[in-house]
């Protein structure tokens, strides 16, 4: 019997290699497909594209030439959002999507706030080790390009959010909501639960001793929710 596809889409500053450990975890179960978005993992950075609009065309246009049958997604943070605004738009397409430490609100003080952490200046001062993988992740793009174009992304974002409550309420495709329990500011949580409960098809839950990045996710039971929900609704 031929295995469904599950498709993993990476967060902000990351790449198809950050969800490896995820893939190979799931690889018994489906056939993992993958993609970096524009401006990510050696992509050209360019405000054209770098963008939530953009990323979601990117998955939709990854899914017409790639796939015939609705597909399973898994999207870690920016990569959450961009699935959802790609099912929004063409829900046939989607069998089940989970997000994880996915942002669902978006306005401009929160966008700031999220925004603040992005200076590569500051970076190299603070986080030279992180920003020596940046360097390579993105190689041969600046990875100081890329990081102002996540803040970019940002703060178009909370100026004009993507997805409203209303799209959230629409939404028909099944949607598993996974936060960290460790990625839980008051704003966050509250937002995303509520948002959540808009799904038509939702399942929030909170995943515990778990931060926002990815490299410090239980991936055994991460990979357990995702194979769970997606034979739920296969």
């Amino acid at each position: 019997m031929e295995k469904p596809t599950l498709l993993l889409l990476h967060g902000a500053l990351g790449s198809p290699e950050t969800l490896q450990p995820l893939a190979k975890r799931l690889a018994g179960d489906f056939t993992v497909k993958s993609f970096a978005f524009a401006g990510h993992g050696g992509r050209e950075v360019d405000t054209e594209t770098f963008n939530l609009p953009h990323f979601a065309a990117e998955v939709l246009a990854f899914l017409v030439e790639q796939e015939t049958a609705p597909v399973h997604v898994f999207g870690y943070s920016m990569g959450g959002y961009a699935a959802l605004l790609a099912a929004s738009q063409e829900p046939k397409r989607f069998a089940s999507i989970t997000t994880l430490g996915t942002k669902l609100d978006w306005s401009p003080e929160s966008a700031a706030a999220e925004a603040r952490l992005l200076d590569p200046d500051k970076m190299l001062a603070k986080v030279p080790a992180f920003v020596e993988v940046l360097r390579q992740r993105h190689a041969p793009a600046d990875w100081a390009a890329v990081v102002r174009g996540v803040a970019s992304l940002m703060a178009a974002a909370g100026a004009n959010p993507p997805l409203t409550a209303t799209d959230f309420a629409a939404l028909s495709v099944p949607v598993q909501v996974l936060m960290g329990d460790g990625d839980l500011t008051p704003e966050r949580g509250d937002a995303s639960r509520t948002l959540a409960a808009q799904l038509p098809h939702g399942h929030y839950a909170v995943l515990p001793n778990t931060p926002h990045p990815i490299e410090r996710v239980d991936i055994s039971d991460l990979a357990n929710r995702v194979q769970r929900f997606a034979v739920a609704h296969s």
